[in-house]
């Protein structure tokens, strides 16, 4: 074959009929590959990709999770007394299938990502942690829990929820508490002046 006949098979390529899905598609390859690179130079293709459509499938995080978080809540009845607190189970343990397949993972990721939000503006203030969507998220999750609990509604005026960082597998350092919410009134429509 000769460098002419492979010119005239390149130029067939992009055109004639169904150039332009050749084209997309040679486009969309070309920037699946370009968005897996770690350097921050190809992160602006990422940050152009509105509908989300380039995979992104680095193995390796910037900066691996070094804590679990977790979350726990206690309620306030109407006779004014606490529960104890109790934890918002969403971690299962680990199955040799999950190796392949694990679409359950999705709520523990839920909760890393609104433990880093809360986190992220924990400094600014209360004010500012509650005008967060993982804040409003977690308010509304707890408010389900609770409701489906089989509490009666007229016993259970709110609830406090915190926030714990633990080390993993590591038992020999304890949970640390690194936030707490003020109590919170089990129907949205209620006062916010639960816990006073």
């Amino acid at each position: 074959m000769t460098t002419t006949t492979l010119g005239r098979a390149a130029a067939g390529l992009f055109t004639g009929e169904g150039a332009g899905w050749r084209i997309a598609g040679a486009a969309m390859l070309v920037s699946t590959l370009a968005i897996q690179h770690p350097n921050p130079t190809f992160n602006r293709m990422q940050l152009k990709d509105t509908f989300s459509m380039l995979p992104n499938w680095r193995f390796f995080a910037p900066t691996p999770a070094m804590h679990d978080y977790h979350f726990v809540y206690r309620t306030l009845g109407a006779d004014g007394a606490t529960s104890p607190w109790q934890g918002v189970d969403v971690i299962e343990g680990r199955k040799p299938w999950q190796i392949a397949w694990f679409p359950t993972r999705r709520p523990e990721k839920a909760v890393f990502d609104i433990c880093s939000e809360i986190l992220h503006v924990i400094d600014k203030g209360f004010p500012v942690v509650v005008r967060t969507a993982g804040y409003r998220t977690l308010t509304e999750y707890l408010r389900a829990t609770i409701l489906d609990g089989g509490a009666p509604a007229g016993d259970v005026r709110g609830f406090q929820f915190a926030l714990a960082r633990a080390t993993g597998y590591d038992t020999t350092q304890s949970p640390e508490m690194v936030f707490v919410s003020p109590y919170t009134p089990l129907h949205a429509r209620d006062p916010a002046t639960v816990g006073a």
